[in-house]
Protein backbone atom coordinates (compact mmCIF):
# COMPACT_ATOMS: atom_id res chain seq x y z
CA UNK A 1 0.00 0.00 0.00
CA UNK A 2 1.27 3.47 -0.82
CA UNK A 3 1.12 6.50 1.41
CA UNK A 4 -0.09 8.65 -1.49
CA UNK A 5 2.76 11.16 -1.49
CA UNK A 6 4.27 10.10 -4.80
CA UNK A 7 1.16 8.64 -6.37
CA UNK A 8 -0.45 10.28 -9.39
CA UNK A 9 -3.94 11.49 -8.59
CA UNK A 10 -6.79 11.86 -11.07
CA UNK A 11 -10.07 13.63 -10.45
CA UNK A 12 -12.82 12.99 -12.99
CA UNK A 13 -15.77 15.36 -12.84
CA UNK A 14 -19.01 14.13 -14.40
CA UNK A 15 -22.20 16.07 -14.76
CA UNK A 16 -25.15 13.68 -14.46
CA UNK A 17 -26.75 12.32 -17.63
CA UNK A 18 -29.86 13.74 -19.29
CA UNK A 19 -32.83 13.74 -16.91
CA UNK A 20 -36.55 14.14 -17.37
CA UNK A 21 -38.02 17.57 -16.85
CA UNK A 22 -39.81 17.88 -13.51
CA UNK A 23 -43.44 16.77 -13.75
CA UNK A 24 -44.99 16.71 -10.32
CA UNK A 25 -41.88 15.17 -8.76
CA UNK A 26 -39.31 16.72 -6.47
CA UNK A 27 -36.10 17.79 -8.22
CA UNK A 28 -34.08 15.17 -6.33
CA UNK A 29 -36.40 12.43 -7.68
CA UNK A 30 -36.03 13.24 -11.38
CA UNK A 31 -35.15 10.14 -13.43
CA UNK A 32 -32.81 9.76 -16.39
CA UNK A 33 -34.27 9.69 -19.87
CA UNK A 34 -33.56 6.76 -22.22
CA UNK A 35 -30.82 8.91 -23.77
CA UNK A 36 -29.45 9.61 -20.30
CA UNK A 37 -29.13 5.89 -19.53
CA UNK A 38 -27.33 5.28 -22.85
CA UNK A 39 -25.02 8.27 -22.33
CA UNK A 40 -24.11 7.15 -18.79
CA UNK A 41 -23.09 3.71 -20.09
CA UNK A 42 -21.05 5.42 -22.85
CA UNK A 43 -19.29 7.49 -20.16
CA UNK A 44 -18.33 4.31 -18.32
CA UNK A 45 -17.02 2.74 -21.52
CA UNK A 46 -14.92 5.86 -22.19
CA UNK A 47 -13.48 5.77 -18.67
CA UNK A 48 -12.57 2.09 -19.07
CA UNK A 49 -10.95 2.62 -22.47
CA UNK A 50 -8.81 5.41 -21.03
CA UNK A 51 -7.78 3.56 -17.88
CA UNK A 52 -9.71 5.95 -15.62
CA UNK A 53 -11.42 3.41 -13.40
CA UNK A 54 -12.25 5.06 -10.08
CA UNK A 55 -11.02 3.96 -6.68
CA UNK A 56 -13.59 6.24 -5.06
CA UNK A 57 -16.91 7.55 -6.39
CA UNK A 58 -18.43 10.62 -4.76
CA UNK A 59 -22.03 10.87 -5.91
CA UNK A 60 -24.95 13.13 -5.15
CA UNK A 61 -27.86 11.13 -3.71
CA UNK A 62 -30.33 12.56 -6.26
CA UNK A 63 -32.00 9.85 -8.34
CA UNK A 64 -30.50 11.08 -11.64
CA UNK A 65 -26.92 11.05 -10.28
CA UNK A 66 -27.37 7.59 -8.72
CA UNK A 67 -28.78 6.34 -12.03
CA UNK A 68 -25.86 7.99 -13.83
CA UNK A 69 -23.39 6.13 -11.59
CA UNK A 70 -25.15 2.81 -12.18
CA UNK A 71 -24.98 3.40 -15.95
CA UNK A 72 -21.31 4.36 -15.74
CA UNK A 73 -20.61 1.22 -13.72
CA UNK A 74 -22.39 -0.89 -16.34
CA UNK A 75 -20.40 0.80 -19.11
CA UNK A 76 -17.11 0.06 -17.35
CA UNK A 77 -17.88 -3.67 -17.34
CA UNK A 78 -17.74 -3.95 -21.11
CA UNK A 79 -21.41 -4.66 -21.68
CA UNK A 80 -22.00 -1.75 -24.07
CA UNK A 81 -19.99 -1.55 -27.30
CA UNK A 82 -16.39 -0.45 -26.73
CA UNK A 83 -16.53 -1.16 -23.01
CA UNK A 84 -13.68 -2.54 -20.99
CA UNK A 85 -12.78 -4.33 -17.80
CA UNK A 86 -14.27 -2.85 -14.67
CA UNK A 87 -11.27 -3.58 -12.44
CA UNK A 88 -11.65 -3.60 -8.64
CA UNK A 89 -14.96 -2.34 -7.29
CA UNK A 90 -14.67 1.29 -6.18
CA UNK A 91 -15.77 2.62 -2.83
CA UNK A 92 -18.99 4.55 -3.52
CA UNK A 93 -20.01 7.41 -1.23
CA UNK A 94 -23.46 8.96 -1.75
CA UNK A 95 -22.88 12.42 -0.34
CA UNK A 96 -25.83 14.66 0.59
CA UNK A 97 -23.49 17.66 0.36
CA UNK A 98 -23.02 17.02 -3.39
CA UNK A 99 -26.68 17.79 -4.15
CA UNK A 100 -27.22 21.43 -5.16
CA UNK A 101 -23.67 22.13 -3.98
CA UNK A 102 -21.49 25.14 -4.44
CA UNK A 103 -17.97 24.52 -5.78
CA UNK A 104 -16.40 25.00 -2.33
CA UNK A 105 -18.68 22.26 -0.93
CA UNK A 106 -17.68 19.89 -3.74
CA UNK A 107 -14.03 20.74 -3.16
CA UNK A 108 -14.41 19.80 0.52
CA UNK A 109 -15.74 16.39 -0.54
CA UNK A 110 -12.70 15.91 -2.79
CA UNK A 111 -10.39 16.94 0.03
CA UNK A 112 -11.95 14.29 2.28
CA UNK A 113 -10.87 11.42 0.00
CA UNK A 114 -8.52 8.84 1.45
CA UNK A 115 -4.85 9.60 0.88
CA UNK A 116 -4.29 6.32 -0.98
CA UNK A 117 -7.01 6.87 -3.62
CA UNK A 118 -5.57 7.26 -7.11
CA UNK A 119 -8.65 8.08 -9.19
CA UNK A 120 -11.76 9.80 -7.89
CA UNK A 121 -15.01 10.19 -9.85
CA UNK A 122 -17.30 13.01 -8.69
CA UNK A 123 -20.85 12.91 -10.09
CA UNK A 124 -22.84 16.04 -9.37
CA UNK A 125 -24.97 18.86 -10.77
CA UNK A 126 -24.62 22.22 -12.44
CA UNK A 127 -23.72 24.90 -11.71
CA UNK A 128 -21.52 23.52 -8.91
CA UNK A 129 -19.67 20.87 -10.96
CA UNK A 130 -18.85 23.36 -13.75
CA UNK A 131 -17.72 25.98 -11.27
CA UNK A 132 -15.51 23.43 -9.50
CA UNK A 133 -13.82 22.58 -12.81
CA UNK A 134 -13.22 26.30 -13.43
CA UNK A 135 -11.86 26.74 -9.91
CA UNK A 136 -9.40 23.85 -10.33
CA UNK A 137 -8.17 25.03 -13.76
CA UNK A 138 -9.32 28.56 -14.59
CA UNK A 139 -7.24 28.70 -17.79
CA UNK A 140 -8.55 25.53 -19.47
CA UNK A 141 -12.10 25.24 -18.11
CA UNK A 142 -14.88 25.49 -20.67
CA UNK A 143 -16.54 28.89 -20.20
CA UNK A 144 -19.86 27.29 -21.21
CA UNK A 145 -19.61 24.80 -18.35
CA UNK A 146 -20.34 21.08 -18.43
CA UNK A 147 -23.22 19.69 -20.46
CA UNK A 148 -25.03 16.53 -19.43
CA UNK A 149 -22.66 13.56 -19.35
CA UNK A 150 -19.59 15.75 -19.83
CA UNK A 151 -16.44 14.27 -18.30
CA UNK A 152 -13.52 16.51 -17.36
CA UNK A 153 -10.27 14.93 -16.19
CA UNK A 154 -8.17 16.95 -13.74
CA UNK A 155 -4.71 15.97 -12.42
CA UNK A 156 -4.22 17.42 -8.93
CA UNK A 157 -0.65 18.48 -8.23
CA UNK A 158 -0.96 17.94 -4.45
CA UNK A 159 -2.42 15.31 -2.14
CA UNK A 160 -6.23 15.24 -1.94
CA UNK A 161 -6.47 17.18 1.31
CA UNK A 162 -4.57 20.11 -0.20
CA UNK A 163 -6.27 20.40 -3.60
CA UNK A 164 -7.23 24.00 -4.23
CA UNK A 165 -7.71 26.79 -6.71
CA UNK A 166 -5.71 26.31 -9.92
CA UNK A 167 -4.27 23.13 -8.40
CA UNK A 168 -5.57 20.50 -10.82
CA UNK A 169 -4.91 21.05 -14.53
CA UNK A 170 -7.38 19.65 -17.05
CA UNK A 171 -5.82 16.88 -19.14
CA UNK A 172 -8.87 15.57 -21.03
CA UNK A 173 -12.56 16.18 -21.70
CA UNK A 174 -15.24 14.11 -23.30
CA UNK A 175 -18.97 14.35 -23.90
CA UNK A 176 -20.36 10.83 -23.66
CA UNK A 177 -23.13 9.96 -26.06
CA UNK A 178 -24.57 6.47 -26.30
Amino acid sequence: MTDGRNQERTLVLLRHAKAELPQDVADAERRLTARGHADAAAAGAWLARHGLLPDVVLCSPARRTRQTWHGVELGMTGSPPEGGPAGPKPMVRYEADAYDARPDQLLELVRSVELTAGTVLLIAHNPGISLLSALLDPQRADPEGLRTTDLVVHRPTTRWAAVGQAGAPITARHTARG
